[in-house]
This record gives structure tokens, C-alpha cells and sequence, in this order.
């Protein structure tokens, strides 16, 4: 079949892309930006893609005709506390103009659990979206997911966040709602399960785990099957917004992600019925069941995709490509040289920058960089990196986006999304005579940002040549 996967570059996307290729089904990957879909080159040329940007006006001649089935995985939540709902609206609407004029028979929307009769923002938005796609000219097949616990799940990072950092929490009155979350598997299971099926066409489904537990009951649950101590202490008056700081504080949550967490986790997210359960013969499996297979797929570093590798995640939600030219007017540079004993060596090391490994010199002052950063608003350090060893595109790397990862061609681009009074790039470039440059470049924004420049002058000094010297170590 020949399968339009929506939201490509998105957590559940990028899972569920290589399932479908390899049962042989013609995929076109709808994207923003087909520079930024962080795949191996490998899977790009199996696959068609294409750019949509669901928030802006059709333009009918970019999507071809023959589509049999599309998956919709279009969401706004984390890049707005206000408007979000208006944004989820328009490009389900935008969503039913494009595929209008394709011979498609089967749209699949992978949206939440919506059983409670006061719903949050956020829930009451993936309703509407529902009844929305149920107007268009196709038979659509609604998944009602619970919270979706996997490696890299922004369910499970936060979890994960909490449990490791906070031996003694105190939290608000709503870790006591109650809640019923589902492995990342079994969401996958039944969303290929539904593919093509004609007795899920027009019903929406609730698919969730066997466990019905509250958050405080999956933070001691992530404690035991960590085999740490946490202690949780519950106070009875606690505002959204300071619910929000916490999150945002303590987790790599971004604030709007947070806010619009914690307006929904006041709402108890139960399964009704399990008729999917039945009519594809799937069991699911148990929340302590769901986070060993994450654990596993983290010690053996396989953790396919991350939240936090989205835009959303970060400063810029759209149009990065346009920082991939780094400008040479109006700009303060830091450029230094170093003559390789050992190619492949630094080049390794490039590739491993960030996240556990670090920056190779002076991390105690990145580290401090990161909480100031964070006290400020900014992303700060806690997003880490996917993968140990690869980069793509468009990944998060700390509180750097990744803009270009030429492997091939020795070249690796970051732009900063931490707190700044202009924009700053980071490059290491190495050219044929052997000479890894490391250039980072600054673009000032008035007389804040080239006070700021001049402060950090000392602390280039030593980190910059600390860093490159570290790398080019031929041993």
C-alpha cells in the first residue's frame, strides 16, 4: 500500500516509518522540513518525501494522488500555552483540503483518552481534532492512547528526570489523579494492527496498558524497578503555573510542554472499553514490563527517537534552515586550528560531543552555563543527545540544535538555542590538508550582546582550546 505518514520527524513517527517499510508498504513522509528528517540515508532512499506545512494554505500539487492510507500524527501542544487548540483545528482542517483530492480510503489518528466529561485544554483539543478528521471524505480509525511509556517518550524522560534527581519530592495534589499507561510497543502494534482492517474504519478505540495507577504510584514503580529510594510528599494547595516551574525546573521538559502537562494531569486518563484488544488479538503489557524494555533499550543504546529531539523542545519551532548559512557580517568570532595526528580519532570524538561524554574540557562551567540557562527561560543542559554516537539534522544536542551533520564531509554545525542576546553558531570543519578548524561565531543584538561577548572572551579562552585540544588528542 502506499501510506502517508504525517509527523514523520515526530517520537511516534520516526518508530513507527521503519515497521511499515519493512512490510513492504510504499511510504511518503510528510515533513516541514526534509532537511531536518533525522534518518539514516539508507531508510531516505526507500521512502518518498515530501514538504507540508499543515498551518499554512494547501497548495493541492504537492501531495500525489495515490494514497491508500494515512497516519495522523500531527500535533501543536508543546509549542504553545495559548493558541494551541486553534493551531490542532487548522491543520486538521488544512489535513482534509490535501487528502480531498487523493484516492485515499483510510485515515488513522493516534489521539488520547478523552472519557471524562470536564476535559483540559489539551484533551478537549485531540476531541476536536477527532471530530474534525470524522468530516472528511475517508474512513478514520481513532486510537485513544494513554500515557505512552518508552525510551524517549516524554512521559518516561520526565519520570525518569524526576525519579533520578529528586531522592525527596514534594509534589502537587495531582500525582494522585489517576492514569493508565501504555508501552510504546503495544501503541505500535495496534496502529499497524488497524492498517487496511475495514472492521476499525469509522470507530475510535481506547488502547491502554493492564494497570490503572496514579503518577505517584509510576514514580515508585520507575523507583523499584530502578532499585533507588524516593520519597513523595503531597501538598494539598499548589497553583498550575508553580506545578509548571517545577516540571520545568527539575525535568528537560519545555515550560509549555509543562504547563500544558500539568493542566491535563488533573484529568483521570482511564480506558473504557477494550474491543481493540479483542479484534486484533493484542495483550498488552504491564507498566513495570513497559519500562525494563525501555531500560534495555537505553543501556544497549537503541533508543530510536526522543521528544526531545522535536523543534518544540527548543527555542525555534520553525524555519531553522535559515541559520544553516552561517552569516560573516556584523559577527565576533572565535576561531581556532589544530593539525590531526588521527583523523578517524577526532572526528569519533566530534560525533560523540554533548550529552553523557560531555564537552571535553571545562564541564563544570558548561554545566553552570546550563542552570543559568535554564534560570533564564532556555532549554539548558538536560536534554542530553539520542544517540552516543550519531547525529543527524535537526537533533537536539544540549542546549545546541544540530543544523549540519556531514559525517562524509567532516562537518558538524550547531546552532544555539540557549539564552543569548543574539544568535551563535559552533562548527568543527575538518579540510583536506588534515586541519580540524573550530570556529564559533556570534551575531550580536545590540550593545547587551556585545557586552556579553567581551564577558565571555576569558571563558572562550580556556573552553575553546581546551575542546579542541581534547579532540585532536591523537590517542
Amino acid at each position: 500500500m502506499r501510506i502517508l505518514l504525517t509527523g514523520t520527524n515526530g517520537y511516534i513517527g520516526m518508530r513507527l516509518l521503519p515497521l511499515l517499510i519493512d512490510q513492504g508498504h510504499d511510504v511518503i513522509c510528510c515533513v516541514r522540513d526534509k532537511d531536518r528528517l533525522s534518518i539514516d540515508q539508507e531508510i531516505k532512499n526507500k521512502v518518498t518525501i515530501v514538504e507540508i506545512d499543515f498551518l499554512k494554505p494547501p497548495d493541492l500539487s504537492i501531495l500525489p494522488k495515490n494514497i491508500d492510507v494515512a497516519y495522523y500524527l500531527i500535533h501543536s501542544m508543546s509549542s504553545s500555552t495559548t493558541d494551541f487548540d486553534k493551531k490542532e483545528e487548522e491543520s486538521a482542517l488544512n489535513f482534509n483540503t490535501y487528502v480531498e483530492h487523493t484516492n485515499i480510503e483510510q485515515v488513522i489518528y493516534l489521539s488520547g483518552i478523552v472519557n471524562e466529561k470536564n476535559l483540559s485544554k489539551h484533551l478537549w483539543s485531540r476531541k476536536n481534532v477527532e471530530e474534525t478528521l470524522y468530516k472528511g471524505n475517508y474512513n478514520l480509525t481513532v486510537l485513544r492512547s494513554g500515557i505512552i511509556v518508552g525510551s524517549g517518550s516524554s512521559s518516561f524522560e520526565i519520570i525518569r528526570d524526576l525519579c533520578e534527581k529528586l531522592p525527596v519530592m514534594v509534589t502537587p495534589k495531582w500525582v494522585n489523579t489517576k492514569t493508565q499507561p501504555i508501552a510504546i510497543r503495544d501503541v505500535l502494534n495496534f496502529m499497524i494492527g488497524v492498517l487496511n482492517n475495514k472492521e476499525c474504519y469509522n470507530q475510535s478505540f481506547d488502547i491502554s496498558g493492564p494497570d490503572v495507577l496514579s503518577y505517584k504510584e509510576m514514580l515508585y514503580g520507575y523507583a523499584k524497578a530502578r532499585n533507588i529510594k524516593i520519597f513523595i510528599f503531597t501538598l494539598p494547595v499548589m497553583t498550575p503555573r508553580l506545578s509548571s516551574y517545577w516540571l520545568y525546573f527539575v525535568t528537560s521538559t519545555s515550560y509549555k510542554l509543562a504547563l500544558n502537562l500539568v493542566d491535563s494531569m488533573s484529568v483521570p486518563v482511564i480506558a473504557n472499553d477494550k474491543r481493540l484488544n479483542h479484534i486484533l488479538n493484542i495483550s498488552p503489557i504491564s507498566y513495570e514490563r513497559a519500562l525494563e524494555l525501555a531500560f534495555i533499550k537505553i543501556e544497549q543504546n537503541q533508543v530510536v527517537s526522543s521528544w526531545k529531539d522535536s523543534m518544540v523542545s527548543g527555542r525555534f519551532n520553525l524555519n531553522i534552515q535559515k541559520y544553516v548559512t552561517v552569516p560573516r557580517r556584523g559577527c565576533f568570532k572565535d576561531i581556532k586550528k589544530l593539525k590531526l595526528n588521527n583523523q578517524e580519532k577526532a572526528l569519533e570524538r566530534i560525533w560523540a560531543i554533548g550529552g553523557e561524554t560531555g564537552w571535553y574540557y571545562g564541564n563544570w562551567m558548561w554545566k553552570i552555563r546550563g542552570y543559568i540557562d535554564k534560570f533564564f527561560g532556555g532549554v539548558g543542559l538536560r536534554r542530553g543527545r539520542t544517540h552516543p554516537d550519531k547525529i543527524f539534522s535537526g537533533d537536539a544536542l544540549d542546549f545546541w540544535r544540530v543544523l549540519v551533520a556531514d559525517k562524509e564531509n567532516k562537518r558538524l554545525l550547531l546552532f544555539a538555542e540557549m539564552r543569548v542576546p543574539g544568535e551563535a553558531w559552533l562548527e568543527f570543519d575538518i579540510d583536506d590538508n588534515n586541519i580540524l578548524y573550530q570556529t564559533a561565531t556570534f551575531r550580536p543584538k545590540g550593545i547587551w550582546g556585545r557586552i556579553y561577548w567581551y564577558l565571555m572572551i576569558p571563558f572562550h579562552y580556556f573552553i575553546f582550546g581546551g575542546m579542541i585540544r581534547r579532540i585532536g588528542y591523537s590517542n
